[in-house]
């Protein structure tokens, strides 16, 4: 397995939010500012609640960086809270005598009751606390360090929402690249800087209005919204990832990631789901010569915008398989789509039981967004940002960035002059 890992810790309204990143080679450039352009990003979106506008998220580095470059030491993160002030009675680590109302209506479709039973609480508020989506600000916060890594490759990472509620923004290129109607070089030729100034993280003009006019019906109806987000990473080289045990293949580690985000009930890489209604005809990615020696063609043999060697002799047609073939990127743009449930704590709140009377009653209720969709894209990119880069480390391996960046384009250069030599 790969190296690049991390832990966080913290509570929705404690003092704040820690994580330790494991793994990150030595110099490489990182500055506080990039880290907290990427935390700005998770709390835009519209249809966000109020905790949006108390918090203003920037990430301390603590540990190590010296003088803007990594120094191979783990690097440890702390976000902190600015609605702590007004919860140190209730999120005290010490004992006070005046101690809050313990919670004891469990919401539906949270971790609150699960949680309290496993751990024997009579309280809900410690699992509360925990289970919250605040704590992936700490997610996004290390995913803008493997950003940064995966950057030097000349890997992107990008989102934008596909789906809110009913609002299908099905016209889109990359839903068409899922029906198999364009080729991988036409997928994903999707104007980012216009998904990043959309208010729901939507390219098209008229699904973002239909999203926003969705969203303001849910809020006025005291309901929420879920929907689908898309993740396309371009400049994967082939061979991340391995076929040859479980928890070594690419799309297998991807899913955990993703899935792991709070909301997130289905996960699927190309056309997914799509797939199981075709014909296997219909359904894979056929293999055909490249033309010629065209080095801007959809072949991922580059570094950013720059060729590394000639391109294979091969090339796919399509994408259905999303960048990914047995367990391992194949070359193709990398794309990963998320279905995000409704959120789960209602202005109109649900039925529940309380737990101490037994007695049917309301579901807990303080604040929460309307819809977390646009935000979910962005706290996606950053999984998946950790999963490459956990993958080209164990790809390139290295301790110091000059000396993973040479195995890099040692193998690219190994991998081209290989196929050009069996062109010949």
């Amino acid at each position: 397995m790969g190296r690049f890992r991390f832990l966080t810790a913290g509570e929705s309204h404690g003092k704040g939010l820690v994580a330790i990143v494991e793994g990150m080679v030595a110099d490489l450039p990182l500055e506080e500012g990039y880290i907290n352009s990427e935390l700005k990003r998770r709390q835009q979106g519209y249809g966000r609640g109020p905790r949006m506008k108390i918090e203003d998220d920037r990430a301390e580095i603590a540990s190590g960086v010296r003088y803007g470059f990594t120094t191979g030491s783990p690097i440890s993160l702390f976000i902190a809270n600015r609605d702590w002030e007004n919860w140190q009675q209730q999120m005290n680590v010490s004992m006070v005598e005046d101690q809050a109302e313990p919670v004891t209506r469990p919401r539906p479709g949270h971790a609150d009751l699960a949680g309290v039973t496993k751990y024997g609480l009579r309280d809900i508020r410690p699992i509360i606390e925990r289970a919250s989506a605040r704590e992936t600000a700490a997610r996004v916060a290390v995913g803008a360090v493997a950003r940064r890594f995966l950057e030097e490759f000349g890997i992107d990472v990008h989102s934008h929402t596909v789906a809110i509620g009913g609002v299908d923004g099905g016209s889109s290129a990359s839903s068409e690249a899922r029906r198999g109607e364009v080729s991988p070089a036409q997928a994903g030729v999707i104007d980012w800087h216009r998904v990043e100034a959309s208010p729901v993280r939507c390219a098209d003009v008229e699904m973002e209005k239909a999203m926003m006019s969705a969203i303001d019906e849910a809020k006025t109806a005291g309901d929420t919204l879920g929907g689908v987000v898309e993740v396309i990473a371009t400049g994967i080289p082939v061979g991340l990832g391995s076929h040859v045990s479980w928890d070594r293949r690419l799309d297998g580690r991807i899913a955990r990631a993703v899935m792991s985000i709070n909301a997130v009930k289905g996960v699927e890489i190309g056309a997914g789901f799509a797939l199981a209604e075709r014909r296997g005809s219909q359904a894979h990615d056929i293999i055909v010569p490249a033309p010629g020696v065209d080095t801007e063609g959809p072949s991922s043999f580059t570094t950013g915008a720059s060729p590394v060697g000639q391109p294979p002799a091969w090339r796919h047609a399509t994408n259905f398989a999303g960048g990914i073939e047995g367990g391992m990127s194949n070359g193709e743009d990398l794309v990963v789509r998320a279905a995000v449930k409704p959120v789960a704590t209602l202005a109109g709140s649900l039925p529940s039981v309380d737990l101490r009377s037994g007695e049917a009653t309301e579901a807990h209720y303080e604040r929460s967004d309307v819809c977390v969709v646009p935000a979910v894209g962005v706290i996606a990119e950053a999984m998946l940002c950790v999963v490459l880069a956990d993958a080209c480390l164990e790809k390139f391996g290295g301790d110091n960035l000059e000396e993973t960046l040479a195995n890099h384009q040692d193998y690219l250069m190994s991998v081209c002059d290989e196929w050009g030599r069996a062109g010949k």
